[in-house]
């Protein structure tokens, strides 16, 4: 079973069980790129739902749009945030226009949905048309970027979640091994002790700070152009709509959005994405290299550093029997090597803008929420199979301080660098320990050499 609907370039048969019209048709024949259609990007799909809802909200209260059909519109939004009809934005989130394709999904959705609630059937725009009633006093080009600023401050709250509860998960490892001493490391070599706890603890403060950066960087989206129009200027929108349709998006979303100064300029810069990408791929980073570190230290088991142990999470190879591998360390590392690529992507396509517009937001928008549902992903897997289940190889850990040289360092308070560099050069020639060439040469005695020596004096400032 089809229906007819027409545009500007002829007519089209649609699905008649299609909530989406002609232009999302022909949207999904232009442009079969990544196989991802927009419902893949659930956030944005609610953001839209949302600005059709604020805009529909508004334009009644100004007596622009019938009461009647408004409360449709508003009830086909609230079922679409709800979570219904998901599968009916089929769109993919790469295209050309500008997001035009997308828009035209939702205003279609929304106003087949909304003609299903006054009593007619799909496509019987006469009632509710997609564009003169659901698009009311709106552009795409105000309404995507809106849309994306909100669905990705949806977005930003969860993947800040997850990683406080990382940082929490390493914070708890940090106090559980607080008394591990262990050989610190400089360039992959030997340097003064540490303990496990202090290195652990690196990690959830550096999760910590990235989320505060993160919610910095989502102060600058929540500056939106809605009400600008095309580009910037307010054309076929009353002048109360911008601060209206604010406040309804505001109350809708929970958002504190407010709008720009300037709608022109807030139409064409795409500078906080831009600001936000490079927020996540710093995150990215600092997370590739807290994994990178977990591998190392778990090398082994005989032959590697095996300082701790990762959770056995699966099989690790087709031919060596009894490997087991930090896979999950891997598939962050791999997380975040996505992530810089899409930084990169969301640089280009904000240098490649023109005049009073970007027409590659979809490319930005996709690169953004794929990164956040990535990072978010990755931040729950590390955490509840991998973290939570390190072990410390005690044993092993304090027979190599025993033997470091590093711990040489310790001593030049005390006897001094020159006197510390010859018993560093014995102890790395004859294989002895630094604390029996002390010994042996009488350069401190036991009590003192054990003082020096206690973990406490070890890893942390000298107190007079």
């Amino acid at each position: 079973m089809t229906r007819i609907e027409h545009d500007l370039l002829g007519d089209r048969e649609v699905p008649d069980d299609a909530y989406y019209g002609i232009h999302t048709l022909r949207a999904t024949e232009n442009f079969p790129i990544t196989g991802i259609p927009l419902a893949s990007h659930p956030d944005l799909v609610s953001a839209l739902a949302s600005v059709k809802q604020a805009a529909a909200q508004t334009n009644a209260g100004l007596g622009l749009l019938p009461r009647r059909e408004a409360d449709a519109i508003v009830a086909a939004c609230d079922e679409i945030r709800a979570g219904a009809l998901r599968d009916q934005f089929v769109v993919d989130v790469i295209q050309g226009g500008a997001g035009t394709s997308t828009n035209m999904n939702a205003n279609e959705v929304v106003a087949n949905r909304a003609l299903e609630l006054l009593g007619h059937r799909r496509g019987r725009y006469e009632y509710l048309h997609p564009l003169e009633h659901v698009n009311m006093s709106q552009s795409t080009n105000d309404v995507y970027p809106t849309a994306i600023k909100a669905g990705l401050q949806t977005a930003l709250t969860r993947l800040r979640a997850a990683m406080q509860d990382l940082a929490a998960a390493f914070a708890v490892k940090s106090t559980e091994f607080s008394d591990v001493l262990k050989v610190g490391r400089t360039q992959l070599q030997d340097a003064v002790p540490m303990t496990l706890g202090q290195e652990i603890a690196t990690f959830a403060l550096m999760i910590d700070e990235d989320s505060q950066r993160l919610g910095e960087a989502a102060t600058l989206i929540s500056e939106i152009n809605l009400g600008g129009t095309a580009i910037g200027t307010g054309l076929n929108a009353h002048h109360e709509y911008a601060w209206r349709v604010r406040e309804h998006l505001a109350a809708i979303t929970g958002i504190e959005v407010t709008t720009a100064s300037d709608l022109i300029e807030a139409t064409q810069d795409v500078g906080a994405f831009v600001q936000l990408s490079g927020v996540l791929k710093r995150t990215a980073v600092k997370l590739s290299k807290i994994c990178n570190d977990l591998r190392l230290l778990s090398s082994g088991p005989r032959a590697g550093f095996g300082e701790i142990t990762l959770p056995p999470v699966q099989a690790g190879s087709s031919i060596m029997p009894g490997k087991v591998n930090p896979v999950i360390p891997e598939v962050v590392n791999q997380i975040a090597f996505r992530v810089v690529g899409n930084d990169l992507t969301v640089t280009m396509a904000a240098e490649g803008g023109q005049l009073q517009l970007n027409a590659f937001e979809p490319v930005i928008a996709h690169s953004l929420f794929e990164t956040i549902e990535l990072l978010t992903r990755g931040c729950t897997v590390l955490r509840e199979r991998c973290v939570v289940g390190i072990g410390a190889n005690i044993d092993h850990l304090k027979n190599m301080v025993d033997a470091s040289i590093g711990v040489v360092t310790a001593l030049n308070p005390h006897i001094g660098y020159t006197a510390a560099t010859a018993i560093a050069a014995d102890a790395l020639a004859t294989g002895r320990t630094v604390a029996a060439l002390v010994l042996e040469r009488g350069l401190l005695s036991r009590e003192q050499l054990d003082d020096v020596l206690r973990p406490e004096n070890l890893t942390r400032p000298l107190v007079p």
